[in-house]
């Protein structure tokens, strides 16, 4: 039962706030972008294991990177308290470092899968966000990660850090294309 002083009471107001609060994810997708970029960087300007490093200890830095980055643009950067969608963010966060441990058991093998694997378990992390903010875009960046890692694993040249480029540029574009949707949404608004 929904709280009479409550300002969210539907799903669909509950992501609305949350695209908006949040960009519709943008500041997020672009930190992890850029993050996933230096690592690639490090991993073929040093060695892979500092870019893997700093791939999985950079993620750590995502959530208050993109806190602070909402509130440099102006964003609220949270939601109102009564938004159960907040909780599920929240939860959908956790599921990456938790899944890292099988991209750690996956380089005891094979040293060359770690970004081909980071990428499937970023691609489905993203799937509930399809719900979190009510956009299907990320159907679409899920999907384009999960069969990214797994085809780079599978058939991809021998380029340790191909995947870290990948990625990186992949979730820039679709950070700008979730920006783009809110701003259109919200100048249709007014």
């Amino acid at each position: 039962m929904v709280n009479k002083e409550s300002r969210v009471t539907t799903l669909s107001e509950a992501q609305g706030e949350m695209r908006s609060a949040f960009l519709g994810g943008f500041a997020g997708q672009f930190v992890s972008g850029l993050i996933w970029l230096a690592a690639a960087a490090i991993s073929v300007l040093s060695t892979p294991q500092y870019g893997m490093a700093f791939l999985f200890f950079g993620c750590m830095g995502i959530f208050p990177l993109t806190q602070l980055t909402l509130r440099m643009m102006g964003r609220p950067a949270k939601v109102n308290a009564e938004n159960g969608l907040w909780a599920l963010g929240s939860q959908i966060a956790f599921t990456v470092p938790i899944n890292f441990l099988l991209v750690g058991v996956t380089i005891l093998y094979r040293q060359m899968w770690f970004f081909p694997a980071a990428m499937i378990v970023v691609g489905t992390h993203y799937l509930p966000f399809i719900t979190l903010y009510g956009m299907k875009m990320y159907g679409i960046l899920s999907l384009l990660l999960i069969l990214g890692g797994a085809g780079l694993a599978l058939y991809g040249p021998p380029v340790f850090s191909l995947g870290g480029w990948l990625t990186g540029l992949v979730l820039i574009i679709f950070a700008f294309i979730g920006r783009s949707i809110v701003l259109r949404e919200e100048k249709s608004a007014y």
